[in-house]
């Protein structure tokens, strides 16, 4: 008889049961639990900076808008030799259309210009088709209206002193404080937008307030595009005399850098 006492021949001996896989599980789900309210702490953080890219991005695509329109304007006035008129007038005086469907052609827009009867105004039943139609060009990307809106916060002036002084057009020649130093058409507030179509536009002292009412479409100021075509953002800080001098033709102000 054997007295050999060591583990059995092919039996593999009985180990413990370790426990460090629990203690990994626990320490994952514990940094999970620590890592959650950092998650939202940073999401927290990063929103503000997603937003102001968002808006960036928007107020760009106003800029680009604005350029477009001011550019239609320059050519209009290179084909008829005069600026639109800010509004058409019947033989009563009575308003007919706005100078943003008289410049429709120079906005890729000729076959919907061509369905418009000119001699009767914007929202006559005869017209009933304009008050469908959204022109993209003319919305600003930041507005809260309804995407589908057909209201517009871009206007002119609309003022003797301005560049577009009621139905009477004006020259490109007779605004004598240059091209480059007269507003052509600057946003207005929200609750001052209009249907496109609408030949109504802001007059001088809604554009003078110090600055938009509760609703503007961007914080600050707003785009604003000169007779040269050229788009810069107006802060509502900017002083009153320089408002003044870039809102008129003619004024003969001096203007100094904005």
């Amino acid at each position: 008889m054997s007295n050999y006492t060591g583990p059995s021949i092919g039996i593999p001996p009985v180990r413990k049961k370790s426990n460090s896989n629990l203690i990994i599980i626990i320490l994952c789900v514990g940094a999970l639990f620590l890592c959650l309210p950092c998650t939202g702490i940073m999401v927290g953080l990063l929103l503000p900076a997603v937003q102001q890219a968002r808006e960036a991005a928007r107020r760009m695509q106003c800029s680009n808008n604005l350029k477009q329109i001011s550019l239609a304007l320059l050519n209009y006035e290179s084909a008829y030799k005069t600026l639109p008129p800010a509004y058409t007038v019947d033989d009563s005086g009575n308003r007919l259309h706005s100078w943003r469907t008289l410049i429709l052609p120079y906005m890729d827009q000729q076959v919907l210009y061509q369905q418009i009867d000119l001699s009767k105004p914007w929202n006559d039943p005869v017209n009933s088709m304009l008050l469908q139609v959204k022109i993209p060009s003319y919305s600003c990307p930041s507005s809260p209206l309804p995407p589908d809106s057909q209201m517009t916060t871009y206007q002119i002036i609309d003022d003797p002193s301005s560049a577009f002084p009621g139905s009477t057009p004006r020259r490109l020649g007779n605004v004598v404080d240059g091209i480059s130093n007269t507003i052509f058409v600057s946003e207005t507030s929200v609750q001052d937008a209009v249907h496109w179509a609408e030949p109504k536009d802001q007059s001088m002292a809604t554009y003078m307030k110090s600055k938009m009412d509760s609703r503007p479409v961007h914080t600050g100021g707003r785009n604003t595009a000169f007779g040269d075509g050229s788009v810069k953002f107006i802060s509502d800080n900017i002083d009153p005399k320089m408002k003044q001098a870039l809102a008129t033709a003619s004024g003969g102000e001096i203007v100094g850098p904005m």
